[in-house]
């Protein structure tokens, strides 16, 4: 088996990528690494000739209360985990790398961006779509992954790619869970014993959501009533929103058509968690 190969600076990422026959399966990454990033890069490895792995916290994406220095980094135990399932090449720039001195260029979506994430995190999506944006043309990806958990950066994402012709297709690879359900998060590390036992009620609610649906309930409203009142019950959880829209441009909706995004942020303590499904 060939090593897995760290890389830091743009040229020899670009030198690298021009060595590299077949198609190459791209997962980009904050770091502090679980099984949800993983999932991406099997994905990556078993879709395309060589998977590359960036990890990269990048700065324009925190607002400026946001935990942007003390968002969790572990480098070595990242590494480790990556090389457990033959990524072959880690990107792992520098800020200065990514945002040279004089650096003002921006890739700005327009209305998909302005609501949810985009509304409770004004620039979050602008510094997403821009980093995005750079990372695939040092790549050059043929495909790049990216989890369900995040689902409007997702939208986001495809639009981008869709709307200025990039040479490559997103996929969207279902959200790994904890036992209970908790979608797994890089951020989960913040909650205390306590908090963490209470997020189980985010699923718990999203589940209750699809039952509603299934069962035949169309009113936004009353499924969003019985989510809420779910979630209170647990006293340690404040609800920042809970959403009913379609799948394209995130738009509420009154009355639910399939397929609908559920999605929901519920704070524990200062810890933002934010999960959602799909109504098929």
């Amino acid at each position: 088996m060939v090593s897995m190969k760290a890389i830091e600076t743009i040229a020899e990422m670009k030198q690298a990528r021009r060595a590299l026959a077949g198609p190459v399966g791209f997962v980009p990454t904050m770091g502090y690494l679980h099984e949800g990033h993983l999932e991406l890069v099997k994905r990556a490895k078993k879709e395309n000739t060589t998977a590359v792995v960036s990890i990269f916290v990048n700065p324009i994406q925190f607002g400026p209360k946001e935990d942007f220095q003390k968002y969790p980094r572990d480098i070595p135990r990242d590494l480790a985990m990556l090389e457990s399932v033959n990524t072959d090449f880690v990107f792992l720039p520098q800020a200065a790398e990514i945002y040279p001195p004089g650096f003002d260029t921006w890739v700005e979506i327009g209305k998909v961006t302005e609501r949810l994430e985009g509304a409770a995190r004004p620039g979050h999506f602008r510094g997403v779509a821009t980093v995005v944006a750079k990372l695939f043309n040092i790549v050059g990806p043929a495909r790049a992954y990216f989890g369900q958990k995040d689902a409007q950066q997702c939208v986001v994402i495809k639009k981008m790619v869709k709307d200025l012709n990039m040479p490559l297709e997103v996929v969207i690879v279902p959200t790994v869970r904890e036992a209970d359900g908790l979608a797994m998060s890089s951020r989960n590390v913040y909650l205390t014993p306590e908090e963490r036992r209470q997020a189980a009620v985010l699923y718990q609610a999203l589940t209750l959501a699809q039952g509603l649906y299934v069962q035949g309930e169309r009113e936004a409203s009353r499924i969003r009533q019985q989510m809420t009142a779910l979630i209170q019950k647990q006293p340690l959880a404040r609800i920042e929103y809970i959403s009913i829209t379609d799948t394209e441009i995130l738009e509420e909706l009154a009355i639910v058509k399939a397929p609908a995004l559920v999605s929901l942020v519920v704070r524990f303590g200062t810890t933002r968690l934010l999960d959602n499904v799909v109504l098929e």
